[in-house]
């Protein structure tokens, strides 16, 4: 299984290996390494696009000022990533998209219906409160250990952290 720790902002280009400053823009990716994320932060002046079996990529801002504030949780950023992750087989990817939404059910964005049972799958099935679209979630089964993993891992991924 793959592990989901994944490392802070470098605050380093790993390109030029010049130091991100407060303020300045960057772009992070996320590399599987030996079963591991491996995250890469570049600078914008170095950013050629994702390299070559990236699983994932964002942009993000150094922040000015209070440099360890949280920033808020975005539902919107957060209903945009369950969307996203919609039909994904990979393992890591339907863990992911889980735990989002029951960030989702916990900020009390997405309300229960139901559990659909397929043979061996659970499918959560869940509404949104404000547009009423219905969600069929994959329950991956997560151990409380994986479930621990995941979630810093989309906090991680979303700057929460």
């Amino acid at each position: 299984m793959t592990e989901y720790e994944i490392q802070p902002n470098t605050r380093r280009c790993a390109v030029t290996g010049r130091e991100l400053r407060s303020g300045d823009k960057f772009y992070s990716v996320l590399l599987e390494e030996s079963g591991k994320l491996v995250r890469q932060d570049y600078s914008t002046d170095a950013w050629q696009g994702p390299p070559h079996g990236s699983f994932s990529f964002w942009a993000g801002h150094i922040p000015a000022g209070e440099e360890n504030r949280r920033s808020p949780i975005d539902d919107e950023l957060l209903m945009d990533c369950l969307q996203r992750l919609e039909g994904e087989s990979e393992p890591t990817r339907v863990n992911f998209r889980y735990v989002v939404a029951l960030l989702l059910m916990r900020r009390k964005r997405l309300r229960f219906e139901a559990v659909e049972s397929d043979g061996e799958q659970e499918m959560l099935v869940l509404r949104c409160v404000r547009t009423r679209n219905c969600y069929r979630v994959l329950n991956p089964r997560l151990t409380e250990e994986a479930m621990v993993a995941v979630q810093d891992e989309v906090f991680q991924v979303l700057g929460w952290q």
